[in-house]
């Protein structure tokens, strides 16, 4: 039996490996997830079969609570996959960031659960005293880091929602208490330790509690702008939450599984804090950017008049362009402009127009998440290029429509030191010939700063939803 375990065990833990490597590429992303659902499958079954074949007991009593637990499970098994199901097929694809937050905080709130059940109920645990302490140090640290996961995602959840406010809440002294926080969450682990269970137990809720405000501040003190990184970081903690599980439960696949996710989670972060001229410290306890952002007095004061074009005379110039590139920021996916800007993309195909789109690491509230919404709406996967790849084009191209975004292309970043994004890489795309904004107004980004690409002489503005201002201009395009 053990050998089956083991070799179920790692085919699922390569599914896993491999499900990772299929979703780093948008053109294997369907693949790389159906090998995770194949994976967690087994996983699932193989766990239940274990602990059916594990227990020993025949007596008529033992085997009406393990048909009872079986039947629980089951159901539970079965709630859980018609609530998924559901979810997927409700959500839109611009409610994803709210929906990946909100199920980080589930991986959260289970380490906790079992964190307790282990504790209060350890089995298989060696009596010997060393292994006792270590198994009750890896209970403090599972329930710890997965009530920060849970807290915090539930915070991030709320801010993505805009339920609560994407302002930054600076408390006075709020490193020094967060510093107090988890010197306490450490102090504590002593007499827990110390008190054997179950007597620690009101140690491990008192923890329990103290990490849970934790992560509420923490994340309450980090602003809109860096959302997309806090989901990514959040990602990263929920792994090593389900790691912390694994060790409680003496489950290797569940140590991996946990490990692959806060490990792919945590490089992710640091590309992405890359990407923004940013350290992972930084975006913790730095509480930059705003949801509720308003033009900042930082950076050199914006001169310059702001001249507007008609989504006719914009129609024309793409029409006899030869290269245009798409920059789709967060305003696409606020007006759900995503099937529309294809159906621009593939008019100016028919008309002998190269179109492409520059995606920025940060665009948006998710990791990927213009590129989720772009395939979502039928962009072929090979004409989506990143920061890195399409940078160096934009001088050789006609006209860039930039589509909702703003702190992604704001000049400042590259020119002014007095500017708070500067050193952050953004998009160049006031190097092409003409660049047109799609904006409703002349509001801020997240950054809260002015951009001097608004004012810059080879920049016009549509003003506008970007889903009208899109469909006047396939309307022109076509009748063109």
């Amino acid at each position: 039996m053990n050998g089956v375990l083991a070799v179920a065990y790692l085919s699922a833990g390569v599914l896993f490996i491999r499900s990772l490597a299929g979703l780093s590429k948008q053109e294997t992303a369907t693949s790389g997830n159906e090998l995770g659902m194949v994976g967690m499958a087994i996983a699932v079954a193989v766990a239940m079969v274990t602990w059916l074949v594990g227990a020993h007991d025949p007596s008529a009593q033992a085997l009406h609570l393990r048909g009872t637990a079986l039947a629980l499970l089951a159901g539970a098994i079965g709630v859980g996959f018609f609530i998924g199901a559901t979810l997927a097929k409700r959500v839109e694809m611009t409610g994803m960031p709210e929906l990946v937050a909100v199920l980080h905080s589930f991986v959260g709130l289970a380490a906790v659960l079992v964190g307790f059940s282990s504790y209060l109920h350890p089995h298989g645990i060696s009596t010997e005293p060393v292994a006792v302490v270590v198994h009750e140090v890896e209970v403090w640290v599972g329930v710890a880091v997965g009530a920060i996961t849970f807290t915090g995602s539930i915070v991030a959840w709320g801010k993505l929602k805009g339920s609560i406010s994407g302002k930054p809440l600076l408390l006075p002294g709020r490193h020094g208490l967060n510093a107090v926080a988890a010197l306490v969450i450490i102090g504590l682990a002593v007499p827990f330790v110390q008190g054997g269970a179950p007597n620690g137990v009101w140690y491990l809720v008192a923890m329990t509690a103290l990490a849970a405000l934790l992560g509420v501040h923490l994340v309450m003190a980090i602003g809109g702008a860096d959302m997309p990184v806090v989901v990514s970081l959040l990602n990263s903690y929920s792994g090593w939450a389900a790691a912390a599980a694994g060790f409680m439960l003496s489950n290797d696949l569940l140590i991996v599984t946990g490990a692959l996710v806060g490990s792919s989670g945590t490089i992710l972060s640091i590309i992405m804090c890359r990407a923004m001229n940013r350290s992972i410290l930084n975006v913790v306890f730095g509480g930059f950017g705003t949801g509720d952002a308003k033009p900042a007095a930082a950076g050199a004061a914006i001169t310059g008049e702001v001249k507007e074009l008609k989504a006719d005379e914009v129609a024309e110039a793409l029409s006899q362009a030869r290269q245009v590139v798409i920059v789709p920021g967060y305003g696409m996916a606020v007006s759900r402009a995503q099937g529309a800007v294809n159906e621009l993309t593939r008019s100016l195909r028919e008309k002998g127009v190269t179109v492409r789109f520059a995606i920025h690491p940060v665009a948006g509230r998710l990791p990927g998440h213009m590129n989720v919404l772009l395939a979502e709406a039928g962009v072929p996967y090979d004409v989506v290029l990143e920061m890195e790849h399409i940078n160096q084009d934009f001088p050789q191209t006609d006209v860039v429509l930039v589509i909702g975004a703003n702190d992604i292309v704001n000049p400042s970043a590259l020119d002014d030191p007095s500017s708070s994004i500067y050193g952050m890489p953004v998009l160049e795309c006031w190097k092409a010939r003409l660049t047109v904004v799609l904006k409703r107004g002349m509001a801020a980004g997240y950054a809260g700063i002015d951009n001097p690409l608004f004012t810059l002489e080879g920049t016009r503005m549509l003003f506008g939803d970007a889903k009208k201002s899109i469909d006047a201009l396939v309307a022109a395009v076509r009748k063109g």
